[in-house]
């Protein structure tokens, strides 16, 4: 039998004239479209770890700039509180919310106070320190004794350090059996600077050795880093770094007061209790 012309021949691209179970079926062609899809989807290993590396090192070299920074103790200044070889965190943030108290332990940059000017770092030393691969040499870390306005004086009859006139016990943070100082001093703190000490006295460069610097061996508050305020490592002297008892003395803060207080104001109290003893002195005359 002739084929009729105007019928179309059956396409074999097309899957016309296959039997049903030869058909491509829609299942078939959703899994081949998924799998097109993952394979677009899916990023390089290499890809995602370079993402990964550069975000932490944004985030470290934004801690360590702004909040809080890790330092190592090359000296025994401040035996036994701080040992060589701790490492201590450094709180960058806690002065923009309160003053620099006495007791803090507070590590300062010595460039331009202590020591002299240092030469601008190169740019591969300001890398290496924003990572905590390197830091700057000149760097100290002592414990505040005095703060602006403070008298402090070496020493009182029973060998003390006073701090406005208040004897200091020294006992659980300066070095077993070292005196609270040899070296005499008689200070009153310039406004906008700190008298500092290290804890072992008998092997620490810190304001009694420097009286004849400018400034009477004080050091400027702008040159303060920040506070030490925990060890870090090693693990056995994981801890914190608390101001101590003696500086919380009720008669410090109140001889503090009356330090700070304008001499107006101070004057203007006397010549107030003045008046009222003498006027009761005429109500009972």
């Amino acid at each position: 039998m002739t084929p009729d012309p105007a019928t179309p021949a059956p396409d074999a691209e097309s899957g016309a004239g296959l039997p049903d179970d030869q058909e491509p079926s829609d299942d078939d062609e959703n899994d081949e479209s998924s799998q097109q899809n993952a394979t677009k989807r899916k990023r390089p290993f290499w890809r995602d770890l370079a993402v990964i590396v550069i975000a932490a090192l944004v985030l470290t070299i934004l801690l360590k700039a702004f909040v809080v920074q890790v330092f190592s103790i090359p000296s025994g200044s401040m035996e036994n509180t701080l040992l060589p070889g701790d490492r201590i965190l450094v709180n960058k943030m806690v002065y923009r919310f309160r003053s620099i108290e006495r007791g803090d332990i507070v590590v300062f940059s010595g460039s331009g106070s202590w020591d002299p000017p240092t030469p601008a770092p190169s740019l591969w030393d300001r890398v290496t320190g924003l990572v905590g691969i390197a830091g700057p040499g000149t760097d100290y870390v002592k414990r505040v004794i005095g703060v602006p306005g403070d008298h402090v004086v070496c020493c009182n009859a029973a060998g003390q350090v006073t701090v406005n006139g208040v004897a200091l016990s020294e006992s659980s943070y300066v070095y077993p059996g070292a005196a609270p100082s040899q070296i005499r001093f008689n200070i009153t703190v310039p406004p906008g600077r700190l008298w500092v000490m290290g804890d072992n006295r008998a092997d620490s460069d810190d304001s009694r050795y420097r009286v004849g610097d400018p400034g009477g061996g004080t050091i400027p508050e702008s040159a303060v880093v920040g506070r030490a305020f925990v060890i870090v490592w090693p693990l056995s002297r994981i801890g914190d770094l608390p101001i101590p008892n003696t500086f919380q003395q009720p008669a410090l803060r109140a001889a503090a007061a009356t330090a700070a207080a304008p001499p107006a104001a101070v004057g203007g109290g006397v010549a107030a209790l003045s008046g009222g003893v003498l006027f009761w002195r005429r109500r009972r005359s």
